[in-house]
Protein backbone atom coordinates (compact mmCIF):
# COMPACT_ATOMS: atom_id res chain seq x y z
CA UNK A 1 0.00 0.00 0.00
CA UNK A 2 1.19 3.50 -0.80
CA UNK A 3 1.59 5.14 2.64
CA UNK A 4 3.96 8.04 2.16
CA UNK A 5 4.18 9.13 -1.46
CA UNK A 6 3.29 12.82 -1.92
CA UNK A 7 1.80 14.13 -5.14
CA UNK A 8 5.05 15.71 -6.33
CA UNK A 9 6.75 12.29 -6.47
CA UNK A 10 3.97 11.06 -8.73
CA UNK A 11 4.42 14.17 -10.88
CA UNK A 12 8.17 13.56 -11.19
CA UNK A 13 7.59 9.90 -12.08
CA UNK A 14 5.03 10.87 -14.72
CA UNK A 15 7.44 13.41 -16.24
CA UNK A 16 10.33 10.93 -16.31
CA UNK A 17 8.26 8.04 -17.71
CA UNK A 18 6.65 10.15 -20.45
CA UNK A 19 10.02 11.45 -21.60
CA UNK A 20 11.57 7.96 -21.49
CA UNK A 21 8.70 6.53 -23.55
CA UNK A 22 9.02 9.36 -26.07
CA UNK A 23 12.78 8.78 -26.23
CA UNK A 24 12.29 5.06 -26.81
CA UNK A 25 9.70 5.84 -29.49
CA UNK A 26 12.09 8.22 -31.29
CA UNK A 27 14.97 5.77 -31.36
CA UNK A 28 12.74 2.80 -32.10
CA UNK A 29 12.29 4.36 -35.55
CA UNK A 30 16.09 4.30 -35.93
CA UNK A 31 16.50 0.79 -34.48
CA UNK A 32 13.72 -0.60 -36.65
CA UNK A 33 15.24 0.76 -39.87
CA UNK A 34 18.70 -0.45 -38.83
CA UNK A 35 17.55 -3.96 -37.90
CA UNK A 36 15.41 -4.32 -41.03
CA UNK A 37 18.31 -3.08 -43.13
CA UNK A 38 20.73 -5.62 -41.66
CA UNK A 39 18.23 -8.47 -41.98
CA UNK A 40 17.64 -7.57 -45.62
CA UNK A 41 21.36 -7.09 -46.31
CA UNK A 42 21.26 -3.33 -46.88
CA UNK A 43 22.13 -0.19 -44.95
CA UNK A 44 19.73 1.55 -42.63
CA UNK A 45 20.07 5.26 -41.72
CA UNK A 46 23.79 6.12 -41.83
CA UNK A 47 24.07 9.75 -42.98
CA UNK A 48 22.73 11.92 -40.14
CA UNK A 49 25.19 11.74 -37.25
CA UNK A 50 27.53 8.84 -36.42
CA UNK A 51 25.86 5.56 -37.47
CA UNK A 52 22.74 7.61 -38.27
CA UNK A 53 22.05 8.21 -34.57
CA UNK A 54 20.75 11.73 -35.21
CA UNK A 55 18.17 10.52 -37.76
CA UNK A 56 15.22 10.72 -35.27
CA UNK A 57 16.18 14.33 -34.49
CA UNK A 58 16.32 15.15 -38.21
CA UNK A 59 12.91 13.51 -38.73
CA UNK A 60 11.43 15.58 -35.88
CA UNK A 61 12.84 18.84 -37.27
CA UNK A 62 11.50 17.97 -40.73
CA UNK A 63 8.01 17.26 -39.38
CA UNK A 64 7.93 20.46 -37.33
CA UNK A 65 9.13 22.66 -40.23
CA UNK A 66 7.03 20.97 -42.90
CA UNK A 67 4.14 23.12 -44.10
CA UNK A 68 0.88 21.66 -42.87
CA UNK A 69 -1.56 21.26 -45.78
CA UNK A 70 -5.14 20.21 -45.15
CA UNK A 71 -8.36 19.99 -47.17
CA UNK A 72 -10.31 23.24 -47.33
CA UNK A 73 -13.54 21.37 -46.46
CA UNK A 74 -12.06 19.57 -43.44
CA UNK A 75 -13.87 19.97 -40.11
CA UNK A 76 -11.23 22.06 -38.33
CA UNK A 77 -11.71 21.21 -34.64
CA UNK A 78 -12.09 17.45 -35.13
CA UNK A 79 -9.37 17.33 -37.79
CA UNK A 80 -6.87 18.97 -35.42
CA UNK A 81 -8.02 17.12 -32.26
CA UNK A 82 -7.97 13.57 -33.68
CA UNK A 83 -4.16 13.02 -33.67
CA UNK A 84 -3.92 14.63 -30.22
CA UNK A 85 -6.49 12.18 -28.81
CA UNK A 86 -4.63 9.20 -30.27
CA UNK A 87 -1.28 10.36 -28.88
CA UNK A 88 -2.70 11.27 -25.46
CA UNK A 89 -4.45 7.93 -24.89
CA UNK A 90 -1.35 6.03 -25.97
CA UNK A 91 0.83 7.88 -23.44
CA UNK A 92 -1.79 7.71 -20.67
CA UNK A 93 -1.97 3.92 -20.98
CA UNK A 94 1.62 3.54 -19.77
CA UNK A 95 0.72 5.15 -16.41
CA UNK A 96 -0.63 1.88 -14.96
CA UNK A 97 2.12 -0.47 -16.19
CA UNK A 98 4.45 -1.36 -13.27
CA UNK A 99 8.20 -1.27 -13.87
CA UNK A 100 9.53 -2.03 -10.36
CA UNK A 101 8.67 -3.35 -6.93
CA UNK A 102 8.99 0.05 -5.26
CA UNK A 103 11.65 1.76 -3.18
CA UNK A 104 12.03 3.90 -0.08
CA UNK A 105 14.21 7.00 -0.47
CA UNK A 106 14.68 9.64 2.20
CA UNK A 107 11.67 8.45 4.18
CA UNK A 108 9.38 8.58 1.12
CA UNK A 109 7.78 5.58 -0.55
CA UNK A 110 8.27 5.43 -4.32
CA UNK A 111 6.07 2.90 -6.09
CA UNK A 112 7.09 1.18 -9.31
CA UNK A 113 4.25 2.68 -11.34
CA UNK A 114 2.62 6.07 -11.77
CA UNK A 115 -0.86 4.87 -10.72
CA UNK A 116 -1.74 1.58 -9.02
CA UNK A 117 -5.35 1.07 -10.09
CA UNK A 118 -7.12 -2.10 -8.94
CA UNK A 119 -8.77 -2.46 -12.35
CA UNK A 120 -5.71 -1.33 -14.31
CA UNK A 121 -6.16 -4.03 -16.96
CA UNK A 122 -9.69 -2.83 -17.72
CA UNK A 123 -8.42 0.77 -17.75
CA UNK A 124 -5.79 -0.17 -20.35
CA UNK A 125 -8.36 -1.75 -22.65
CA UNK A 126 -10.68 1.24 -22.15
CA UNK A 127 -7.95 3.70 -23.12
CA UNK A 128 -7.12 1.58 -26.16
CA UNK A 129 -10.77 1.60 -27.22
CA UNK A 130 -11.00 5.37 -26.72
CA UNK A 131 -7.87 5.91 -28.81
CA UNK A 132 -9.64 4.32 -31.79
CA UNK A 133 -11.85 7.41 -31.98
CA UNK A 134 -8.80 9.44 -32.98
CA UNK A 135 -8.35 7.28 -36.07
CA UNK A 136 -11.97 7.21 -37.24
CA UNK A 137 -12.66 10.88 -36.43
CA UNK A 138 -9.45 11.91 -38.20
CA UNK A 139 -10.44 10.00 -41.32
CA UNK A 140 -14.01 11.34 -41.28
CA UNK A 141 -13.06 14.96 -40.50
CA UNK A 142 -10.61 14.99 -43.43
CA UNK A 143 -13.61 15.01 -45.81
CA UNK A 144 -11.89 12.51 -48.11
CA UNK A 145 -13.39 9.22 -49.23
CA UNK A 146 -9.96 7.60 -49.14
CA UNK A 147 -9.32 8.70 -45.55
CA UNK A 148 -12.81 7.65 -44.47
CA UNK A 149 -12.48 4.21 -46.05
CA UNK A 150 -9.05 3.77 -44.44
CA UNK A 151 -10.34 4.83 -41.01
CA UNK A 152 -13.30 2.42 -41.27
CA UNK A 153 -10.96 -0.46 -42.13
CA UNK A 154 -8.65 0.50 -39.28
CA UNK A 155 -11.50 0.60 -36.76
CA UNK A 156 -12.99 -2.65 -38.05
CA UNK A 157 -9.65 -4.36 -37.51
CA UNK A 158 -9.00 -2.83 -34.08
CA UNK A 159 -12.49 -3.58 -32.74
CA UNK A 160 -12.41 -7.14 -34.14
CA UNK A 161 -9.09 -8.11 -32.60
CA UNK A 162 -9.90 -6.44 -29.27
CA UNK A 163 -12.22 -9.37 -28.55
CA UNK A 164 -9.45 -11.94 -29.00
CA UNK A 165 -6.99 -9.72 -27.11
CA UNK A 166 -9.31 -9.45 -24.10
CA UNK A 167 -10.11 -13.18 -24.08
CA UNK A 168 -6.41 -14.08 -24.29
CA UNK A 169 -5.71 -12.48 -20.89
CA UNK A 170 -8.67 -14.10 -19.08
CA UNK A 171 -6.51 -17.09 -18.18
CA UNK A 172 -3.94 -14.81 -16.54
CA UNK A 173 -6.69 -12.98 -14.61
CA UNK A 174 -8.15 -16.27 -13.36
CA UNK A 175 -4.77 -17.58 -12.24
CA UNK A 176 -3.76 -14.31 -10.54
CA UNK A 177 -7.21 -13.60 -9.12
CA UNK A 178 -6.84 -9.88 -9.76
CA UNK A 179 -7.17 -7.19 -12.41
CA UNK A 180 -4.30 -5.19 -10.93
CA UNK A 181 -1.09 -5.44 -12.97
CA UNK A 182 0.97 -5.12 -9.77
CA UNK A 183 -0.85 -8.10 -8.22
CA UNK A 184 -0.41 -10.10 -11.43
CA UNK A 185 3.37 -9.59 -11.30
CA UNK A 186 3.51 -10.50 -7.59
CA UNK A 187 1.53 -13.68 -8.29
CA UNK A 188 4.33 -14.82 -10.63
CA UNK A 189 7.04 -14.51 -7.96
CA UNK A 190 6.55 -17.91 -6.31
CA UNK A 191 5.56 -19.85 -9.42
CA UNK A 192 6.20 -20.08 -13.15
CA UNK A 193 5.86 -16.98 -15.24
CA UNK A 194 2.46 -17.15 -16.92
CA UNK A 195 4.10 -17.55 -20.33
CA UNK A 196 4.45 -21.26 -19.42
CA UNK A 197 0.94 -22.26 -18.23
CA UNK A 198 -0.69 -19.66 -20.50
CA UNK A 199 1.40 -20.30 -23.61
CA UNK A 200 -1.67 -20.46 -25.89
CA UNK A 201 -2.96 -17.22 -24.38
CA UNK A 202 0.47 -15.64 -24.99
CA UNK A 203 0.43 -16.60 -28.68
CA UNK A 204 -3.13 -15.29 -29.13
CA UNK A 205 -2.24 -12.10 -27.23
CA UNK A 206 0.83 -11.53 -29.39
CA UNK A 207 -0.98 -12.06 -32.70
CA UNK A 208 -4.03 -9.99 -31.69
CA UNK A 209 -1.75 -7.30 -30.28
CA UNK A 210 0.10 -7.13 -33.59
CA UNK A 211 -3.21 -6.50 -35.34
CA UNK A 212 -4.23 -3.95 -32.68
CA UNK A 213 -1.12 -1.87 -33.37
CA UNK A 214 -1.46 -2.11 -37.18
CA UNK A 215 1.89 -3.84 -37.45
CA UNK A 216 2.91 -6.13 -40.30
CA UNK A 217 1.50 -8.50 -41.41
CA UNK A 218 -1.68 -6.73 -40.19
CA UNK A 219 -0.86 -3.27 -41.58
CA UNK A 220 -3.30 -3.46 -44.48
CA UNK A 221 -5.61 -0.60 -43.31
CA UNK A 222 -2.85 1.89 -44.16
CA UNK A 223 -1.06 -0.02 -46.90
CA UNK A 224 -3.77 -0.88 -49.42
CA UNK A 225 -3.17 0.75 -52.81
CA UNK A 226 -6.67 2.12 -53.32
CA UNK A 227 -6.56 3.76 -49.87
CA UNK A 228 -3.41 5.76 -50.69
CA UNK A 229 -2.25 5.91 -47.04
CA UNK A 230 -5.29 5.05 -44.94
CA UNK A 231 -6.85 7.28 -42.31
CA UNK A 232 -3.96 9.78 -42.31
CA UNK A 233 -3.93 10.40 -46.07
CA UNK A 234 -4.81 14.10 -45.67
CA UNK A 235 -2.44 14.72 -42.75
CA UNK A 236 1.04 16.21 -42.98
CA UNK A 237 3.63 17.80 -40.75
CA UNK A 238 3.47 17.25 -37.01
CA UNK A 239 -0.18 16.18 -37.13
CA UNK A 240 0.92 13.21 -39.20
CA UNK A 241 3.80 12.75 -36.76
CA UNK A 242 1.39 12.51 -33.81
CA UNK A 243 -0.46 9.63 -35.49
CA UNK A 244 2.82 7.81 -36.08
CA UNK A 245 3.90 8.52 -32.51
CA UNK A 246 0.62 7.08 -31.23
CA UNK A 247 1.20 3.84 -33.16
CA UNK A 248 4.75 3.41 -31.86
CA UNK A 249 3.80 4.30 -28.28
CA UNK A 250 0.91 1.81 -28.48
CA UNK A 251 3.47 -0.78 -29.56
CA UNK A 252 5.65 0.03 -26.53
CA UNK A 253 2.62 -0.12 -24.21
CA UNK A 254 1.57 -3.46 -25.68
CA UNK A 255 5.10 -4.83 -25.21
CA UNK A 256 5.11 -3.61 -21.59
CA UNK A 257 1.72 -5.23 -21.01
CA UNK A 258 2.92 -8.49 -22.57
CA UNK A 259 5.98 -8.52 -20.29
CA UNK A 260 3.82 -7.74 -17.23
CA UNK A 261 1.19 -10.40 -17.92
CA UNK A 262 3.32 -13.27 -19.21
CA UNK A 263 7.01 -12.68 -18.40
CA UNK A 264 7.02 -11.60 -14.77
CA UNK A 265 7.24 -7.84 -15.30
CA UNK A 266 10.19 -6.48 -13.32
CA UNK A 267 11.10 -9.88 -11.82
CA UNK A 268 14.70 -10.98 -12.38
CA UNK A 269 17.77 -12.44 -10.64
CA UNK A 270 18.48 -9.29 -8.57
CA UNK A 271 15.43 -7.47 -7.23
CA UNK A 272 16.98 -3.95 -7.02
CA UNK A 273 17.52 -4.10 -10.80
CA UNK A 274 13.77 -4.55 -11.45
CA UNK A 275 13.40 -1.63 -13.90
CA UNK A 276 16.43 -2.88 -15.85
CA UNK A 277 14.92 -6.37 -16.27
CA UNK A 278 11.62 -4.79 -17.30
CA UNK A 279 13.29 -2.62 -19.96
CA UNK A 280 15.35 -5.54 -21.31
CA UNK A 281 12.25 -7.74 -21.64
CA UNK A 282 10.32 -4.94 -23.37
CA UNK A 283 13.19 -4.38 -25.84
CA UNK A 284 13.25 -8.11 -26.60
CA UNK A 285 9.51 -8.13 -27.36
CA UNK A 286 9.94 -5.03 -29.56
CA UNK A 287 12.70 -6.82 -31.46
CA UNK A 288 10.30 -9.71 -32.17
CA UNK A 289 7.80 -7.22 -33.63
CA UNK A 290 10.52 -5.82 -35.90
CA UNK A 291 11.58 -9.34 -36.88
CA UNK A 292 8.00 -10.19 -37.87
CA UNK A 293 7.74 -7.05 -40.02
CA UNK A 294 10.95 -7.97 -41.80
CA UNK A 295 10.05 -11.54 -42.66
CA UNK A 296 6.27 -11.97 -42.98
CA UNK A 297 4.28 -11.04 -46.11
CA UNK A 298 1.25 -8.78 -45.79
CA UNK A 299 -2.16 -10.46 -45.53
CA UNK A 300 -5.07 -9.65 -47.82
CA UNK A 301 -8.01 -7.93 -46.14
CA UNK A 302 -10.27 -11.00 -46.30
CA UNK A 303 -7.49 -13.21 -44.90
CA UNK A 304 -6.83 -10.73 -42.11
CA UNK A 305 -10.44 -10.50 -40.90
CA UNK A 306 -11.09 -14.24 -41.26
CA UNK A 307 -8.02 -15.05 -39.20
CA UNK A 308 -9.35 -13.02 -36.28
CA UNK A 309 -12.83 -14.47 -36.10
CA UNK A 310 -12.25 -18.02 -37.34
CA UNK A 311 -8.95 -18.81 -35.62
CA UNK A 312 -8.00 -16.49 -32.75
CA UNK A 313 -11.44 -16.03 -31.20
CA UNK A 314 -12.25 -19.77 -30.75
CA UNK A 315 -8.70 -20.52 -29.54
CA UNK A 316 -8.76 -17.67 -27.01
CA UNK A 317 -12.23 -18.70 -25.77
CA UNK A 318 -11.16 -22.33 -25.37
CA UNK A 319 -8.00 -21.30 -23.51
CA UNK A 320 -10.03 -19.17 -21.09
CA UNK A 321 -12.58 -21.96 -20.47
CA UNK A 322 -9.89 -24.58 -19.83
CA UNK A 323 -8.09 -22.24 -17.42
CA UNK A 324 -11.34 -21.54 -15.57
CA UNK A 325 -12.01 -25.27 -15.22
CA UNK A 326 -8.49 -25.89 -13.88
CA UNK A 327 -8.72 -22.99 -11.40
CA UNK A 328 -12.06 -24.27 -10.10
CA UNK A 329 -10.75 -27.84 -9.88
CA UNK A 330 -7.66 -26.80 -7.92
Amino acid sequence: MNLNEPWWIDAIKALVIINLVLGVFAYMTWVERKVIGRMQQRYGPNRTGPFGLLQPIADLVKLIRKESFFPGSAIDVLYITAPVVSAFTALAAFSVIPFGAGWQVGGYDITGQIANVQISLILLFALGSFGIYGFIVGGWASDSKYSLLGSMRTCAQLVSYEVSLALSVLGVILMAGSLSLVDIVHSQEADWWYAVPQFIGLIVFFIAGTAETNRAPFDLPEAEQELVAGYHTEYSGMRFGLFQMAEYVNLIVLSGLCVTLFFGGWLGPWEPLGPLWFVLKVLLVLFVFIWMRTTLPRLRYDQLMSFGWKVLLPVATLNALVTAALVVAL
